[in-house]
C-alpha cells in the first residue's frame, strides 16, 4: 500500500467494500459501496444521476467525460429513484477508466497522519460487509439527501454505510440528536477546506519559524493536525443511526424546509397602533367607567 491511495486489482473486491477511483488526474475522488455483482452503489449529484452517476466537485467534468448514457453490458446499471442521488452501477461505469482503490479502516493514528491525501482511509471501526451492503440497498431505495460537496458528498455516503456513523447536532433537551449536518464525515473535503486554513492559522507561527523550510513544516503540521481532528474516527459529536431512522430523519427535515419557505412566503401582517393621544383617552375612559 502506498501513502496516496490504495490500489487493488478487482478480483480483490468483496461484497461492503468501499472503493474509489482518482478523477481529473488525482484531482478528486469518486467513492462507492461495491454490492456484489460487478455493481455498485454510490451517491451524487441528481443532476448528474441520470449519466452513470458521475460525482463532481467540479461540474465541468461531467461535460468532458463523453461516453453513451446506456451500459451495454448490464441494463439496470444506472438505475436510480427520482429525486434521487443515489444509484447503482456496474463497476466499469463507476470507475470510467479509472483505476480501483479500496478506502482502508482501522487506520492506527501515525498511518492517519501519514498519507498525503484525505480520502484514502480513517481511524474508525467498519461494521460488517453485510451491514454496509443493506445500508447501501436501502438508501438505493430511499435516498441519502441532498448532495453537497463539503456535508454530504459520495465519501460521507461510503463512511456512513459503513460505520453508520454521522455527525449529531443536539438542541439540548436530551440524549437524542435532533438533527444532522454541519461538517461533513468526508476526508477529502477536510483535505480540501484544510490547506487553507492551514495556511491562514498558522502564519503567527511561520513568524517564527527560521527560513522557507520552517515555514513549510508549521504549515503542513497544521495541515495534518486539522485533518486528524476531523475524522470521523476521532471526532466526539458522532452518533450510530440506524438506516432506517436516517430516513425518516431526512424526510423530517425536507418537510420543515419546505414549510419554513412557505411561511417566508406568507405576506407579513401589521398591526396599526393607536396615537398616543387616543391611547391615553381610552384608559381614562376605561378607569372612569
Amino acid at each position: 500500500m502506498g501513502l496516496l491511495s490504495h490500489r487493488v486489482e478487482r478480483s480483490e473486491i468483496k461484497p461492503g467494500d468501499h472503493i474509489y477511483t482518482w478523477r481529473a488526474g488525482y484531482a478528486y475522488s469518486h467513492h462507492g459501496i461495491y454490492v456484489g455483482g460487478s455493481k455498485v452503489v454510490h451517491f451524487t449529484t441528481k443532476k448528474e444521476a441520470g449519466t452513470a452517476g458521475l460525482d463532481s466537485a467540479i461540474a465541468v467534468s461531467s461535460l468532458l467525460s463523453g461516453g453513451s448514457d446506456e451500459c451495454p453490458t448490464f441494463p439496470d446499471c444506472g438505475f436510480q429513484l427520482p429525486d434521487s442521488g443515489v444509484i447503482l452501477t456496474c463497476l466499469d461505469c463507476f470507475l470510467r477508466g479509472g483505476a480501483l482503490h479500496r478506502f482502508e479502516y482501522g487506520a492506527p493514528p501515525a498511518v492517519f497522519l501519514a498519507k498525503l491525501r484525505g480520502g484514502t482511509c480513517t481511524t474508525a471501526r467498519a461494521d460488517s460487509p453485510d451491514a454496509a451492503v443493506r445500508r447501501a440497498m436501502y438508501l438505493l431505495q430511499n435516498g441519502f439527501g441532498d448532495y453537497d460537496v463539503f456535508e454530504n458528498n459520495c465519501e460521507d455516503f461510503a463512511l456512513y454505510c459503513k460505520t453508520g456513523l454521522l455527525p449529531a447536532a443536539g438542541d439540548g433537551d436530551g440524549d437524542e440528536p435532533s438533527s444532522f449536518g454541519g461538517i461533513g464525515r468526508s476526508g477529502q473535503a477536510a483535505s480540501a477546506v484544510g490547506v487553507p486554513l492551514a495556511a491562514l492559522f498558522s502564519t503567527p507561527l511561520q513568524l517564527l519559524a527560521g527560513g522557507p523550510l520552517g515555514m513549510a513544516a508549521v504549515t503542513a503540521g497544521m495541515y495534518c493536525a486539522g485533518r486528524y481532528i476531523t475524522d470521523i474516527g476521532v471526532r466526539k459529536d458522532v452518533v450510530k443511526v440506524e438506516v432506517e431512522d436516517l430516513s425518516a430523519h431526512l424526510g423530517w427535515r425536507r418537510a420543515k424546509a419546505e414549510e419554513a419557505v412557505k411561511k417566508k412566503q406568507q405576506p407579513v401582517q401589521t398591526k396599526r397602533l393607536l396615537p398616543l393621544k387616543r391611547k391615553r383617552d381610552f384608559w381614562v375612559y376605561l378607569v372612569s367607567t
